[in-house]
């Protein structure tokens, strides 16, 4: 199984469509590693896992844990590490923090949100050595409102220049999240790095979600996820019938038992 490069990546722009998911735990990035180009240490984790209510509570030593379990469990994708709100407010700090992530987890990348404001940061991590993804349209680490983005002039004007200014400080690709279809097909005809949707219409040259929630285990159901299955539900089932043999005494079985 050969391992992806960036340079394979980049040589998808507008030929293969690139294919990403999150992954949390040793189990799951097993699992994502033998089908995806790369997998996402996302901040996701924060609700998905710990019940936080938004991604800026996430810290970055917790994330490093999860990011060292799913790249330690890859053998082929890309993994990229998504740096926490407030671990790149300048590019000394973002510098700084991603070396530590590097250095720890071992990931191939990190991932920054935002435009035209972090482009100098962006420069800085890439001219250090370490490689970048960035991340415009919806941007759950500062946004209020979590709603689709691109629908008046002013908006779309905004985002393809971040989008833009993003691709030429030197990222391998970008996530458009919750942008209306024109707008991501613009966008992604008007850059040389691949774009990467989530929310973002078929014409992005890859595609990423939230592995929990494709599956149906996080219970968010925004109208860009499509849902795979309802594990939900399958585990309800599983502990259900553990609890009714539990109280029946027919667990242990026979074959449970030691003699």
């Amino acid at each position: 199984m050969q391992k992806i490069k960036i340079k394979k990546i980049l040589k998808k722009k507008n030929k293969t469509p690139i294919i990403c998911l999150t992954a949390y735990s040793k189990k799951i990035a097993q699992i994502a590693d033998k089908y995806c180009d790369i997998i996402l240490v996302g901040d996701s984790l924060a609700m998905v896992l710990y019940g936080m209510k938004t991604t800026r509570d996430i810290k970055i030593d917790t994330m490093m844990l999860h990011g060292k379990a799913v790249k330690s469990s890859t053998k082929k994708s890309l993994v990229v590490f998504d740096m926490p709100y407030k671990t790149y407010t300048n590019k000394f700090i973002a510098y700084k923090n991603a070396k530590k992530i590097m250095k720890f987890t071992k990931c191939d990348a990190i991932k920054l949100e935002g435009g035209k404001k972090i482009t100098n940061i962006i420069k800085y991590l890439t001219e250090k050595g370490i490689p970048v993804m960035g991340h415009v349209g919806l941007l759950p680490q500062t946004s209020t409102k979590f709603k689709v983005k691109g629908k008046n002039l002013f908006q779309k004007k905004q985002i393809l220049e971040d989008a833009i200014a993003v691709s030429n400080s030197g990222v391998f690709a970008i996530i458009i999240e919750c942008v209306i279809e024109n707008l991501a097909k613009k966008i992604t005809k008007s850059i040389s790095v691949p774009t990467i949707g989530i929310g973002a219409s078929k014409h992005c040259d890859g595609q990423i979600l939230v592995t929990d929630d494709m599956l149906g285990l996080s219970n968010f159901f925004p109208k860009f996820v499509k849902q795979y299955s309802n594990l939900s539900n399958t585990i309800e089932k599983c502990i259900k019938n553990y609890v009714k043999d539990v109280k029946k005494r027919r667990f242990p079985f026979m074959e449970n038992v030691y003699k």
